[in-house]
């Protein structure tokens, strides 16, 4: 395995590790304040250090938006993506939120075709519809057990997460990695913040470090995530963000003594298949033309930086 590829795996476990770390915080954060608050919270704490990195680097000029429509649909897409996350782990468990959310690489398949108009076939079809399978499978919709409201969140977190990977796809053609990064994060504060304020909740001292620690985590996993991505294509790194998972059973088993039904890990299973199949299909079409450097071509897979 080349070393790039090592590397940019185990940036990807580190980012996957503090995302965790944040979602948790997050969760500790929406027992007390509402889920749009929380939103709120999450970019205003990011802004300043991602503000910093920006400073000591000196790449000021990287802030300028050219696309500035694009960048409002994906303020708008990223305050809906956040704010159905957060009112999931109200209700959920952080496996049972992830696992469901797990379905985002299956709904970006499904959606370029529409969108950017590319090429899916027959097989990867397949594939996502057996990931929707796993879905309901988690969901529950049965006649003793409804679907809830937080699998709803979660489903439509993974749609608008979805919806906000192809925007990225679109603006990358003109706009840096890190205005597209830091435009979404201030209209999510700006836009969340807006709507946050009619019904506030006072912040109380104790929950500040909570809060620094949503900043500080979110912008090491910005940070690594995005460092994956530049070291590895995305077809070799994109598989251990499904890790996320792992850290969402272990933090509820640790933090709220709760532990996965078969149920879920059933349509874990399902979900996770048909996102690594889909994974490996996308390297297929690469392979007869670049044999020997397969490894560092980017893939039409991408996920966005900063997903947590």
């Amino acid at each position: 395995m080349q070393s790039s590829n090592v590397r940019g795996i185990l940036s990807m476990m580190v980012a996957v590790a503090t995302f965790s770390v944040m979602d948790v915080t997050l969760k500790r954060l929406v027992e007390t304040y509402p889920a749009m608050q929380v939103t709120f919270l999450r970019g205003a704490a990011s802004l300043p250090f991602l503000l910093l990195a920006t400073g000591m680097f000196g790449r000021w000029s990287d802030l300028r938006p050219r696309r500035v429509p694009l960048h409002f649909v994906r303020g708008f897409l990223g305050v809906i993506t956040l704010w159905f996350f957060v009112y999931s782990v109200k209700f959920l468990s952080l496996a049972d939120a992830y696992t469901i959310f797990m379905s985002a690489p299956l709904l970006i398949t499904a959606l370029a075709v529409p969108m950017l108009g590319e090429h899916v076939g027959w097989r990867r079809w397949i594939a996502v519809a057996a990931g929707m399978v796993g879905v309901i499978v988690v969901l529950k919709p049965s006649g003793a057990s409804l679907i809830t409201i937080g699998g709803i969140a979660a489903l439509t977190a993974a749609l608008g997460y979805a919806l906000t990977v192809i925007t990225i796809r679109i603006l990358l053609r003109t706009d840096t990695g890190t205005a597209t990064i830091f435009w979404s994060l201030f209209l999510v504060t700006l836009i969340s913040g807006s709507i946050a304020a009619f019904q506030w909740v006072p912040l109380r001292w104790e929950h500040w470090p909570w809060i620094v620690a949503v900043g500080l985590f979110g912008a090491i996993g910005q940070h690594f995530i995005t460092y994956a991505f530049r070291l590895a294509a995305p077809p070799v790194v994109a598989p251990i963000e499904y890790t996320a998972l792992l850290w969402g059973m272990l933090f509820d088993w640790l933090l709220w003594t709760t532990i996965p039904s078969s149920r879920m890990l059933l349509g874990a299973s399902i979900i996770i298949a048909s996102g690594l199949y889909i994974i490996y299909r996308e390297r297929v079409p690469m392979a007869p033309v670049l044999p020997q450097t397969v490894a560092g071509e980017p893939s039409s897979l991408t996920s966005e930086p900063g997903s947590g």
